[in-house]
């Protein structure tokens, strides 16, 4: 039965309304969270398994058919990109569950944790470009209220411009839906590609995919990033890692998806363009992951030029660099959860941000030091750890397709990645320890565990990509052959 596919979204949906009514007992919360999360992965894998067996699959709402109602499609990347989302997030919340302020459970956050869960996961399975817009929305007006909890100045700054911009990009979707749909007479996805390939990508559509591109670029802090580095900084260390984790990979994932669907037929607009913004996204990220001594922005400007390197495989445009991209995405959801977490927990533990204020760490947290060295290495795509095979499969793309300037920009951003995180990490757990052991905080083992397995994580991706290549082959191979979608959606296509 295809009505699992809207289980990824409903079910976070229902239980963050759940969670509304058991504020009074947070042991209530935490355990309908963790049992809806639990549900929510065996979910997630269920689709993933049904896919790999049947194929492409579709739901429609109220028994409408394509192009008239909305409907959820599931391929191997939307079930990929949920299935990673729900394991990460899971294991995120876990975490939070001993790491986050009483005074923060008690102002909702893990409601709003899950709304933002399901914005993500019907964002990946919509097949509508107006229910996109929608769910971008559940999971922006979850990320508003999280983003803004516990208050504090610095906080509450760069809240507002978070928001601010996430606003401006809302309003440009919308003008861009409206142009779009006044053009073809449909939002169905499917149903755009087809009338996009009959009329032609005139400059009115054009136009129309550089507006989605500046919408996406925006969302997923591609080019105009400038508004990252802060609103990731700022908030405790589960709620940036869900940002991390998360919010970004949704406007890859949007952008990969509509260039790959629709808006696939202007060369100059993919090759140029997104190629132009993907080597300045890396560059400006390498250059602030140089230049700041705060951790936490050190972090923020990692995910800028992993968000770069992912639009590469996009620019590159064919099926080896789409697998790799798929891959990545899949690495990074993982390894800036990771990321963020241990970032989160130096500061709780120290009571500082800068590099130059912590020293010696490893003699008081040993586990934690050499979690960060792993994850140092897996950001930096060492193998065999998860984000080497992302970056081996967009090489191999590159060279495939003579893209060897983006193929110098992508590898080039890994030296300075592991340079910046080594930064990190001989800095802050080497050398003389800042903490005494009669003042040193405790570190529970219940906080290690979510890390460490995020850490078992990025090491079986790595190891184990055999055994996933399968399923992100056939989301490159759907990408590389948006007919098979169409298909799927409509069976036989009619205009």
């Amino acid at each position: 039965m295809n009505n699992i596919l809207v289980l990824p979204m409903l079910l976070p949906l229902l239980t963050g309304f759940v969670l509304f009514f058991l504020r009074p007992s947070v042991k209530a919360q935490k355990i309908v969270s963790i049992l809806s999360l639990l549900s929510l992965v065996a979910i997630s894998g269920r689709i993933l398994l049904q896919i790999r067996v049947e194929g492409i699959i579709r739901l429609d709402f109220g028994g409408w058919e394509p192009p008239f109602g909305i409907l959820f499609v599931g391929d191997s990347f939307s079930a990929l990109m949920v299935l990673t989302a729900s394991v990460v997030s899971t294991l995120i919340i876990l975490y939070a569950f001993t790491a986050t302020e009483r005074r923060m459970e008690n102002m909702f956050f893990y409601p709003f944790a899950f709304f933002l869960v399901a914005g993500v996961n019907g964002s990946f399975l919509t097949g509508d470009m107006f229910n996109l817009f929608v769910c971008f929305e559940v999971m922006l007006l979850a990320s508003y209220v999280l983003i803004t909890l516990g208050g504090g100045k610095v906080r509450l700054a760069e809240s507002m411009k978070y928001i601010a911009i996430n606003v401006v990009a809302s309003w440009f979707f919308l003008v861009a839906l409206a142009f779009l749909y006044g053009t073809v007479g449909t939002l169905n996805m499917a149903h755009i590609s087809v009338r996009v390939a009959e009329a032609g990508q005139g400059p009115l559509l054009s136009a129309v995919a550089v507006v989605f591109l500046i919408v996406f670029a925006l969302k997923a802090g591609l080019f105009l990033y400038f508004w990252l580095p802060g609103s990731y900084s700022s908030p405790p260390g589960p709620i940036a890692a869900l940002f991390a984790a998360l919010l970004t990979k949704v406007g890859v994932y949007a952008m990969f998806r509509t260039f790959t669907l629709i808006f696939y037929h202007d060369e100059f607009i993919l090759g140029t363009i997104i190629g132009t913004m993907a080597v300045v996204t890396i560059i400006g990220g390498c250059l602030g992951a140089i230049a700041y001594t705060d951790i936490r922005q050190i972090a923020s400007y990692n995910v800028i030029i992993a968000v770069g390197f992912m639009v590469l495989g996009l620019a590159v445009f064919n099926e080896e660099a789409f697998k790799g991209s798929v891959f990545y995405l899949i690495h990074d959801m993982v390894i800036k959860g990771i990321l963020f977490l241990i970032v989160g927990a130096m500061v709780y533990l120290t009571g500082k941000t800068k590099i130059t204020e912590m020293s010696g760490l490893i003699r008081n947290y040993p586990t934690l030091g050499w979690l960060l060295f792993l994850t140092t290495l897996g950001l930096a795509g060492i193998p065999p750890l998860s984000g080497f095979i992302g970056k081996m499969y967009v090489g191999l793309g590159a060279v495939e397709g003579g893209n060897y300037f983006l193929l110098f920009i992508g590898f080039a951003s890994s030296l300075v990645v592991l340079y910046s995180m080594l930064r990190i990490f001989m800095n802050c757990f080497w050398g003389e320890t800042i903490i005494n052991r009669e003042d040193q905080r405790l570190f529970p083992a219940r906080r290690l565990i979510p890390i460490a397995l995020l850490g078992v994580l990025t090491i079986g991706i790595g190891v184990g990509a055999q055994a996933l290549e399968p399923f992100v082959s056939d989301a490159a191979r759907v990408m590389a052959n948006p007919g098979l979608y169409i298909d799927a959606v409509f069976g036989e296509v009619e205009s």
